[in-house]
């Protein structure tokens, strides 16, 4: 996700800017342009302090995911990867972010989300709007040091907040209109702005900050960006819409397809693959769209494979029946696993298809 397989490259210099260790920095050298290197102190890599934060439990695994590389693309459109190295965020402070994320009050005046109005009422008391957030650095070499030269921050917000009445209680939720998802999600990153604007660390660097909806529980796929703003030295520039949409194929609860196209060239897929052994218990995908463009397809196949000369073979047949049957401008990313095991993976990019069988052995 970040600059994949690459070498590293040495260099003697003290990180600057949000980083104030001293020591060897090195960059990983990505293979490919369209992904940033990533700057490591002392030959490792740094986690960001708030990595994992959130206001409140939300099962959804697929949400992740999501925040961490949305929130990448986005930068791509303010720091060029050809420019800028990546280091996952260090300015901001886990007992920061923590109180930022707490409701507001007489001990936390910096709480971000509403003060309780002491109501357990779903539609009347007052929700958990602000759910996680998300720092991304990006640094550039001056005078032979890599300093902070932008910043992206995610804003994830709920579009339900789930709650307990009482303590290992019954759950409830309450619904989150996007409206009111909207407004808050600006007032919180306006806020956020005007904070890391009086951080020396931080001056008058470019922030990107991307809202995004934290997918609901019962979903199988991870939210989405849906509008992000610069601040080139200030605050917040204007707000632009993003059309981004996931969905899962086959599609569930009723949901209508958003390209039936797409739907159906999955479906022939899925159909050719399951005719191939007697043993495939499951093909699923997840689709990401911006609008009605597929870009990417995550693929999902079960099975039940011992042998490695079958998983081999599978693999090749699974490739050639993703080049015949999958939309061709769509990146694949097609996962061959069982329960216990990841047995295969084929993927496409730019156009190009690769394969890696997992040899135990």
């Amino acid at each position: 996700m970040l600059a994949g397989c690459g070498n590293l490259q040495d260099s003697s210099l003290s990180s600057g800017g949000g980083d104030s260790s001293k020591g060897t920095v090195q960059t990983t050298s990505s293979s490919d342009s369209s992904n940033y290197d990533v700057l490591l102190s002392g030959g490792k890599y740094k986690i960001s302090p708030i990595s994992g934060l959130t206001a409140a439990d939300n099962s959804n695994q697929f949400n992740s995911r999501s925040f961490e590389s949305g929130l990448m693309n986005l930068s791509k459109k303010q720091f060029s990867t050809n420019s800028y190295v990546f280091q996952e965020g260090q300015v901001l402070s886990a007992s920061t972010v923590t109180d930022w994320l707490g409701r507001k009050s007489a001990k936390n005046s910096t709480g971000l989300n509403p003060e309780s109005n002491g109501s357990t009422d779903a539609t009347k008391r007052a929700p958990m709007y602000f759910q996680q957030m998300l720092e991304e650095d990006y640094l550039q070499k001056q005078d032979g040091k890599y300093k902070l030269a932008g910043m992206s921050i995610g804003i994830a917000m709920n579009k339900i907040d789930y709650y307990q009445k009482k303590q290992y209680g019954a759950t409830y939720k309450t619904t989150i209109t996007e409206d009111e998802q909207k407004a808050q999600g600006e007032r919180v990153a306006k806020e956020v702005v005007q904070r890391l604007r009086k951080d020396n660390r931080v001056g008058n660097i470019p922030i990107v900050v991307g809202l995004y909806t934290v997918a609901p529980e019962d979903t199988l796929v991870g939210g989405t960006y849906f509008q992000y703003s610069v601040s080139k030295s200030g605050d917040l520039g204007n707000w632009a819409d993003l059309g981004y949409k996931n969905q899962m194929l086959p599609t569930v609860n009723g949901d209508t397809a958003i390209s039936s196209s797409d739907s159906d060239a999955f479906s022939n897929f899925k159909d050719h693959v399951q005719s191939y052994f007697p043993n495939i218990s499951g093909v699923t995908a997840q689709t990401h769209y911006d609008g009605t463009t597929l870009k990417s397809m995550d693929v999902t196949i079960n099975t039940q494979f011992d042998g490695l000369a079958q998983v081999t073979s599978f693999a090749q047949f699974v490739q050639q029946s993703a080049s015949k049957y999958l939309p061709s401008g769509a990146n694949l990313d097609i996962n061959i696993q069982t329960v216990d095991n990841q047995q295969a993976v084929v993927t496409r990019t730019n156009g190009k298809f690769y394969s890696h069988v997992y040899d135990a052995d």
